[in-house]
């Protein structure tokens, strides 16, 4: 179902008022501009139409006033030959075809009127169709900027989810670092252990050898 559903409507229409109201108003803008198109070709044909009359009109009329001419013509000859019976004949024709001319004549100005509105009409229609493709490219624009807003907006966002990663993975670094810090003086700490216990082992050892030693020389001496 069209917007409009006539001449008038689309004249008195306040393209503002529709596309606030429209739910989605480059939807709405669009089929505007379609309809008065296509309002515009029609009354475009009716107007070729009734230039066509008027064009066909002009030129009955030509022949009427050359019926006239032509009948007077006529008349004066008759007048000339002493016939004025056949000048009243002419003079008659002559009458009637005036009256037909005058006929034509009124029908040529009704014609003169309609094209007079229908210019008109095309005038006042193409500029509301130049009002709603000026609007249209408002909507565009605003589109097209808030678009732009948009990928923007996105874009931040990203780098700012991207900028919060790399501090996640630098902490996560730095927590590896600190624990493998922390392995490293476990690992040193276990290494010192068992030099201790090894030396304790060693020295066991000596005292051992030591004991032996001395009980030996001490037997001996008793020799």
């Amino acid at each position: 179902m069209g917007i409009f559903s006539r001449f008038s409507d689309i004249i008195n229409s306040n393209l503002t008022a529709l596309l606030d109201r429209a739910e989605d108003p480059a939807k709405m803008v669009r089929m505007m501009i379609q309809e008065m198109e296509e309002t515009l070709v029609e009354v475009r044909t009716s107007s070729a139409r009734v230039l066509a009359d008027r064009k066909e009109q002009e030129r009955r009329l030509q022949r009427l006033q050359d019926d006239v001419s032509d009948w007077e013509h006529k008349a004066r000859l008759a007048i000339s030959k002493g016939r004025e019976d056949l000048a009243r004949a002419a003079l008659a024709e002559k009458q009637a075809v005036e009256e037909t001319l005058q006929l034509a004549e009124r029908e040529l100005k009704v014609i003169e009127e309609q094209l007079t509105v229908l210019h008109e009409e095309i005038s006042q229609l193409q500029q509301k169709l130049d009002d709603a493709k000026a609007k249209q490219q408002s909507l565009l624009a605003r589109e097209k900027t808030s678009r732009a807003r948009m990928d923007i907006r996105r874009s931040s966002n990203r780098e700012k989810l991207e900028e919060a990663f790399r501090k996640f993975d630098a902490y996560e670094r730095k927590m590896d670092n600190l624990e493998a810090q922390v392995e490293a003086q476990d690992l040193g700490r276990s290494k010192n252990l068992h030099d201790e216990f090894a030396e304790l082992t060693r020295n066991d050892k000596v005292e051992s050898e030591l004991e032996a030693l001395k009980a030996s020389m001490a037997k001996r001496s008793e020799n």
